[in-house]
């Protein structure tokens, strides 16, 4: 009968398995076979994880196309802007010494004569009317003359009369502004004159009246103001019975943004120096 030792070792070793030690060899080689199986798990989650991580992060170049992209459009942008041209000022706009004014909405128009044939701006409406109370309380025959103007009338007042009178525009320009630049049109003027001296409407002697005193010492209590005082800045002719309201926001903006605008050209403008000098009147009179 053979022995073991008969038996090839190859198959002793397999006879052994059956002891259980074959058993123990295969729960040690158990933990590499997870490693490697769990790497290769990771791997297969790291690496696309990986590729869209970059994908989505931008490159320098990126960011900096982007940047250049945005400086462009901004000094796009402003090029267009400072290329725009600037709107003309209340200066650039005057004509003959007169203003530019937009005509008022008729519906913010309301009557202050009985008939209603006179109108001006609601604001301007109110305190007139308060305006003339106080003056009739005062014994005093403050009479409005004329109020709101549309431009297609101004333009009869303008080109007719000058026209009746021989006078050019310069000259008609004096007394009456061309259409489209009377402060009738703005609604907050008006034309006043005393009842008990009707000779003196829209005349210089307007001044000597007792409406005219009055209205010296009372209309800024109603917000009213002369418009063309003696010397004024426009160049415009002394008118005493003509006023305007600058009693609310839009008035006031209407009348003194134009107003300041003008002057200060005007004192740009001027010579810093009327007197000549001594040397100048010499050569003045050797010319």
């Amino acid at each position: 009968m053979p022995t073991t030792q008969d038996i090839p070792e190859a198959v002793r070793e397999a006879v052994r398995g059956s002891t259980g030690t074959p058993t123990q060899t295969v729960s040690k080689r158990n933990p590499l076979l997870l490693g490697v199986g769990g790497l290769g798990v990771v791997a297969l989650i790291a690496v696309p994880l990986v590729l869209a991580l970059r994908s989505s992060t931008p490159t320098p170049e990126a960011n900096l196309s982007d940047s250049a992209s945005d400086t462009a459009s901004v000094n796009s942008a402003s090029n267009s802007a400072s290329s725009a041209p600037a709107a003309p000022d209340a200066e650039e706009q005057a004509l003959l010494g007169h203003l530019l004014y937009e005509e008022a909405p008729k519906a913010e128009l309301e009557p202050i004569t009985p008939d209603g044939s006179i109108v001006m701006r609601r604001a301007a409406a109110e305190k007139f009317n308060q305006m003339m109370d106080a003056a009739t309380a005062d014994g005093i025959a403050l009479v409005p003359l004329s109020g709101f103007r549309s431009v297609s009338e101004q333009e009869a007042i303008f080109f007719d009369v000058k026209a009746e009178r021989g006078e050019d525009p310069t000259k008609r320009a004096e007394v009456s502004a061309p259409p489209g630049y009377s402060e009738h049109h703005t609604g907050y003027a008006v034309d006043l004159g005393d009842g008990n001296h009707p000779g003196s409407d829209l005349q210089f002697d307007f001044e000597d009246t007792a409406a005219f005193k009055w209205l010296e010492e009372n209309a800024a209590y109603y917000s009213f103001e002369m418009s063309f005082t003696k010397n004024n800045s426009m160049g415009v002719s002394y008118e005493p019975w003509h006023w305007r309201f600058v009693g609310d926001r839009q008035s006031l903006e209407t009348f003194y943004r134009a107003k300041n605008q003008q002057e200060r050209r005007a004192a740009e403008q001027a010579p810093s120096r009327t007197t000549p000098t001594a040397e100048e009147a010499t050569s003045d009179q050797t010319r």
